[in-house]
């Protein structure tokens, strides 16, 4: 497990120099523990010190990432067994299934996918993360093909899917420097591809028939100098897979066996037929604990949910869920059209939005960050009230968009109406409803 900010302290020189940006060497090692400095910040470490402090505190389920650029995924990382204890670091990536066998058409339909599904919420762009680009033909020409199809045609971290070392190579020459996953090392392949993933510098996922085997093809690995590795305990049903999923987990973070500390992938598609059963178990190992879910296809009905849930699993718990500051317009609103303000709370937004849509009035919603507060507890705790409102509308931009002066606030913060008004000369504010049910209603009463 990590260190604590104590036992980093301890190997810390303790001279209280303050260049590291923090006044004591305490401070800095607690920093540290949070994951709120870096350990370059102390100038007077010593290599070997640096050294150890690296190898002690690496996480127990090592992170890898796949891809380059944007659009690299960086999965596992893990340092809990439950969100609550802390929060999960790195959201799975889930990845379409597109096969050498497939004809032009389809596999240009699963590429459109790609871009078709991507998802506006909270300000976030949800959308999915790889393609696993799979060698059913067993020429490695077409399957080379294929690569360099889906390299030309999309940016996203690829997956190369073959048991063939020679047909992995020939899908390595076309993609290499996009650092792709190499599927899979097995027990009668691990050495040429081993060879494959030192020689390109590329993560490689070792496949086996249990857990015990996949231990020892680990420790193959990591003894030939291969550190990025993903796992596959093999299992293709449900319940089996699962138990392998919390075994690992809780082998690598709580019997800190390295030899399993890696990442894992899972293929619902390969156990059940059934594209909407498959949803439901890429959901459970969404929760616990696969970092790459590969799907036999994409569906938006079900792709959606499923980015969704990864959000809600992998957001902070210690942190609200919270919508980007600033003009939200919605149905179209002109320069007479209502102005309304609320805080960046995300269900607040969602609520409030939501009404304005029903009551089909086009507004400008504006957005203010309380540090993802609601309305109630932002204005006791000093956020959301007089001045820092007064200040946010005139910094958002919004009297560049209206000729009115009018200023709907929620029917909880009317206290702060007056004050408002002395902050804006010429602005009237006008109280709104307690409840977000009640906005429709209310907005057909507008008047410029």
């Amino acid at each position: 497990m990590p260190l604590t900010g104590i036992e980093i302290f301890k190997l810390l020189p303790r001279t209280n120099c303050g260049e590291c940006g923090v006044p004591t060497c305490l401070a800095f090692a607690m920093s540290l523990a949070a994951g709120k400095a870096e350990l370059s910040a102390c100038p007077y470490l010593s290599e070997e010190t640096k050294a150890k402090l690296v190898e002690a505190s690496a996480p127990p389920i090592r992170p890898v990432t796949i891809g380059v650029g944007d659009r690299a995924l960086k999965v596992g990382g893990e340092t809990v067994m439950f969100r609550h204890e802390k929060r999960f670091e790195n959201p799975p990536g889930f990845a379409i299934l597109i096969s050498d066998t497939m004809d032009e058409s389809e596999v240009n339909a699963r590429l459109n996918k790609l871009s078709q599904f991507q998802y506006e919420r909270i300000g976030l762009t949800l959308h999915p993360d790889l393609i696993a680009i799979k060698d059913d033909s067993g020429d490695s020409s077409k399957f080379e093909a294929l690569v360099n199809k889906v390299k030309q045609n999309s940016d996203y971290g690829i997956i190369l899917m073959s048991s063939n070392p020679d047909i992995l190579a020939a899908g390595l020459k076309a993609c290499a420097e996009q650092k792709p996953l190499i599927y899979a090392a097995t027990k009668e392949n691990l050495e040429p591809v081993a060879d494959l993933a030192k020689e390109s510098s590329c993560p490689v996922a070792v496949k086996a028939s249990s857990l015990e085997e996949l231990a020892q093809l680990t420790t193959k690995l990591t003894e030939a100098g291969i550190k990025d590795i993903v796992l596959d305990s093999g299992s293709r049903t449900i319940r089996r897979a699962f138990e392998d999923q919390v075994f690992i987990r809780t082998a690598a973070l709580i019997k800190k066996f390295r030899p399993l500390g890696f990442p894992t992938i899972v293929f619902p598609g390969e156990m059940t037929d059934d594209m909407m059963k498959e949803a439901v178990i890429a959901s459970i190992f969404a929760a616990k604990y696969s970092g790459i879910i590969v799907l036999s296809d994409f569906q938006g009905e079900s792709l959606f949910p499923l980015l969704v849930e990864r959000l809600n699993i992998y957001t902070d718990p210690q942190r609200p869920l919270m919508t980007t500051e600033g003009i939200y317009e919605i149905g179209g609103p002109d320069e007479n059209s209502p102005v309304l303000i609320t805080t960046n709370f995300s269900l607040t937004y969602f609520i409030v939005s939501g009404e304005i849509e029903t009551s089909r009035i086009p507004s400008y919603l504006l957005v203010m960050d309380t540090e993802g507060l609601s309305v109630m507890t932002a204005w006791a705790a000093g956020t959301f009230v007089s001045d820092n409102i007064a200040a946010f509308v005139k910094k958002c931009g919004i009297m560049d968009k209206v000729k009115h002066h009018k200023l709907i606030i929620p029917g909880y913060a009317a206290v702060e109406s007056g004050g408002i008004e002395d902050e804006l000369k010429d602005w009237e504010v006008l109280i709104g409803p307690r409840e977000g049910a009640h906005i429709p209603a209310y907005l057909k009463t507008w008047k410029p």
